[in-house]
């Protein structure tokens, strides 16, 4: 069973950083790729930014572009997004979660392109 942690979330002031860690439990997260996800309160769970298998390639919602950044280290099984520039607009609970397929690229931005999931770590940004 694949598990999935967060880490990282708290109060911030707009314009302050935050970087938040996922760590992924299972000896092949190197072929698999990740995304991120958020969730504010009343609204559905969009699309962050995700990072393909290989590290090569990152993409990113426009809402975060120039802003977020996101990596991995797959000798550490981690995943992690740095949010710098944050805004109120950026509070939600953050998520991580694992594409379903090994080497896959494709629809970053649909949740049913995952299939594992963390319990999500609480982002505030005030004003």
């Amino acid at each position: 069973q694949v598990q999935l942690v967060e880490s990282g979330g708290g109060l911030v002031q707009a314009g302050g950083s935050l970087r938040l860690s996922c760590a992924v439990s299972g000896r092949t997260f190197s072929i698999y790729a990740m995304g991120w996800f958020r969730q504010a309160p009343g609204k559905e769970r969009e699309f962050v930014g995700a990072i393909n298998w290989s590290d090569s390639n990152t993409f990113y919602a426009d809402s975060v572009k120039g802003r977020f950044t996101i990596s991995r280290n797959n000798a550490e099984n981690t995943v992690r997004l740095q949010m710098n520039s944050l805004k109120p607009e950026d509070t939600a609970i953050y998520y991580c979660a694992r594409v379903s397929r090994p080497w896959y690229s494709g629809r970053w931005y649909d949740t049913d392109s995952y299939d594992y999931w963390g319990q999500g770590t609480q982002v505030t940004v005030s004003s």
